[in-house]
């Protein structure tokens, strides 16, 4: 067996069989792929069930305009990123697909133009929200519906809100309404009637009397989306899903086109915001349920990983080169939000792994505001430029230097050996010059003293952003782990533990591909919401049983659908409910056993407890939504496989000695130890300060922790004693 190490080139670990081994493309039969595409690169994880064979690869993303201004499709990075591990596409069995095409486009406003038809009389639903505002506490700010008004049509039709029809839908208005929607140069069209959570007759005669009309497959309708109360969430949902169609949905194509033209016959699965995969079909059907897939991925690796290696509890933080997206982790339970808002006013409600992010990744910008003070982020250089040590600015470029370029001015990034393999080496002289002019003559320091400064500030504000997730939310930081991946996560792992006070760091062993690890290890899940608002002291068990049955057996059909072969399926069930009075809903899973109001009762008050510290025993409770997510559970991949040495020569020879480097550490320069990290043995303990590089990243030990190699070969970080 052969362990892979991540490069632009696919090159297998010290002492594996590589490309050229004998056997050739024979070896990947059976494969599995994970691919997540980021913002700078494009990760690869390959798994050869068959042989037993795991290898990764890291090459540049092809998202963005090139360097002749020409627009990339992400699709080709994604292909070649694969190319670099298989040589035959035929031997694949399933590719596993983390997206961010879909969070983009909504961030940079790149969608399709849509139009919504509606009820008479809720045309502003979408610039209405919740009558909040971006500043609560100022009057200033904007927003801008991704739907125009003049894009917003009525027709008329009425259902009340216990389901009864008040008026019945007129369908010539709907079929006049689509055409003028198509002839004003629509390419999606989203149909959203109040109350069709309720009864959904109207809604879905309107839907087919517009799919008659309509020239393409791009038609959301608000039930299908998301048939739950609250009409600003279910409008902006599907009208969001409306917009991502065409996008999305092309961009599949695409990739299922180059991927056929290459040969591949298996499954292409896309990761949804759930932590869950589905099919492709589904992905381009229902594309809003992508929004954070490739951070999702993330998390799921490293909930995996992390209970494997004993640690069921974990705050896990993936660093990038934009930002550092933060999670919590508790008894092996991601945790779940059911909504989220890309930017401000548009809101997804759909169930997604519950992710803080900020804008503290390695491409972070520093700055010397007005008032003196030094400031990191959120404004980020990207890939292209990227930090002044890519050595793709100008020369007189008035961009700031980035964390980047202080961890390569301090010497704990090898200069010499960037990851990803789209550099031959990096502009150590470039970042110094920036971070002289920029941050260290504003403020009377030196070069180092300044860079150092620069991940100090950066440092805080991961730092805040843990806590959020973990402090602010009743849960103390020294019951969890802390996971850092992405590529630069675990170069500021003491720092986050320092910082945070965690007492213990679990580096994974490819940190770097963790993402692309999580779309293989991710089971296939649905999610099916039914509005029931009504008191517990009304809910009859067999009417639940009933509901739930039906979300089941379409959630088996779906799953059965996919074609993908399961261990297990399983039934998840939860209630979101609220004491009588109140707002805010509380997820409380239940047993589908026990639906009685006194079991729902009890399950309620405990989920309570868990959330607020205390319940309110005695006031009456309601129960607003049934939630069931058919869960297929794929076969686990072991993490053995990633062990030291597995298989290979690596674990019959010692690991060379350890090179040194110069690096800054806290007031001086220090002749530190630089370690390959991949070929460190099971058992294997190192002092800080020391360095440990691999293709994907670099960690940095500082002084006083220590780092021990696993069975399973993550480096596990603690205080030195």
């Amino acid at each position: 067996m052969s362990v892979g190490a991540p490069s632009g080139a696919g090159r297998d670990a010290p002492g594996g069989a590589g490309r050229d081994a004998p056997g050739g493309a024979g070896r990947d039969a059976g494969c599995v792929v994970g691919v997540d595409v980021g913002g700078t690169y494009t990760d690869v994880f390959l798994l050869d069930e068959a042989s037993g064979v795991v290898r990764t690869a890291k090459v540049p993303s092809t998202v963005g305009r090139d360097a002749q201004g020409r627009l990339q499709d992400q699709s080709s990075g994604f292909v070649e990123g694969i190319a670099e591990l298989v040589e035959a596409f035929g031997r694949i069995g399933t590719v596993v697909h983390g997206t961010t095409v879909g969070t983009n486009a909504l961030l940079e406003r790149k969608v399709a133009r849509t139009g919504l038809i509606t009820t008479r009389g809720f045309r502003d639903v979408l610039e209405m929200r919740r009558r909040d505002r971006p500043r609560t506490w100022g009057l200033t700010g904007t927003f801008e519906p991704l739907i125009e008004r003049r894009l917003r049509v009525e027709v008329d039709e009425r259902v009340l809100a216990d389901g009864s029809v008040l008026l019945p839908v007129d369908l010539d208005q709907v079929r006049a309404q689509a055409r003028h929607l198509h002839e004003a140069g629509c390419e999606a069209v989203c149909v959203f009637f109040v109350n069709a959570y309720a009864n959904a007759a109207n809604e879905r005669q309107a839907v087919a009397a517009v799919r008659d009309e309509w020239p393409n497959a791009f038609v959301s309708a608000s039930h299908e989306i998301l048939p739950e109360i609250r009409e600003f969430e279910r409008a902006s949902t599907a009208s969001l899903n409306a917009a991502l169609q065409p996008v999305v949905g092309g961009y599949l194509e695409r990739l299922r086109g180059q991927l056929e033209r290459r040969g591949f016959t298996g499954q292409l699965l896309i990761v949804q915001s759930n932590g869950g995969v589905m099919a492709l079909d589904t992905a381009a059907r229902l594309p809003v349920r992508t929004a954070l897939s490739g951070p999702a991925a993330g998390v799921i690796a490293c909930a995996y990983i992390a209970s494997e290696a004993g640690h069921p509890s974990v705050i896990t933080g993936d660093m990038g080169g934009t930002s550092f997206d933060v999670s919590l982790v508790t008894e092996g339970r991601t945790a779940l939000a059911s909504q989220t808002a890309i930017e401000f006013g548009m809101v997804i409600r759909a169930p997604m792994i519950e992710i803080a992010t900020i804008g503290a990744g390695g491409g972070s910008i520093a700055r010397v505001d007005a008032s003196g003070l030094l400031q990191v982020g959120p404004e980020s250089a990207g890939s292209n430029p990227g930090p002044v040590c890519y050595g793709l600015r100008p020369p007189d470029d008035a961009m700031g230097p980035t964390v980047t370029d202080a961890n390569v001015v301090l010497g704990r990034i090898n200069a010499q050996r960037p990851i990803g393999g789209r550099l031959a080496r990096l502009d150590v002289p470039a970042a110094r010059d920036a971070i002289r002019r920029h941050v260290a003559q504003p403020l009377g320091l030196s070069v180092e003293v300044a860079a150092d400064a620069m991940l100090q500030v950066a440092n805080a504000r991961m730092a805040g952003a843990i806590r959020l997730v973990s402090i602010e939310r009743g849960h103390d930081p020294k019951r969890f782990a802390y996971v850092p991946f992405g590529g630069g996560g675990a170069l500021h792992v003491c720092a986050m533990m320092r910082e945070v006070g965690v007492t213990t760091g679990l580096v994974p062993r490819y940190p770097g591909v963790t993402s692309a690890l999580g779309c293989v290890v991710a089971d296939m899940r649905h999610d099916f919401v039914r509005t029931l608002n009504r008191p517990l002291a009304q809910m009859e068990a067999a009417g639940l049983h009933g509901l739930i049955a039906a979300c089941e057996q379409q959630g088996r059909a779906a799953l059965h659908a996919s074609g993908v072969g399961f261990e297990r399926i399983e039934c998840v069930v939860e209630l979101d409910m609220l004491y009588q009075g109140q707002t805010h809903t509380v997820a409380t899973p239940v047993d589908a056993a026990r639906l009685d109001p006194d079991a729902l009762r009890e399950a309620f008050e405990a989920a309570y407890r868990a959330a607020f510290g205390q319940s309110l025993s005695g006031l009456a409770i309601r129960v607003l939504n049934l939630r069931v997510a058919m869960v297929g559970r794929r076969r686990r991949f072991d993490l053995r496989l990633l062990a030291p040495g597995a298989g290979s020569q690596a674990s019959a020879t010692a690991p060379a000695a350890p090179a040194a480097r110069s690096v800054w550490v806290t007031d001086g320069w220090r002749e530190v130890p630089v370690h390959d990290r991949l070929a460190l043995p099971a058992g294997a303990t190192l002092a800080g300060p020391a360095l440990l590089e691999q293709p994907d990243t670099t960690i940095w030990i500082e002084p006083g922790f220590a780092g021990r190699v696993d069975a399973l070969g993550n480096l596990i970080v603690e205080r030195a004693a």
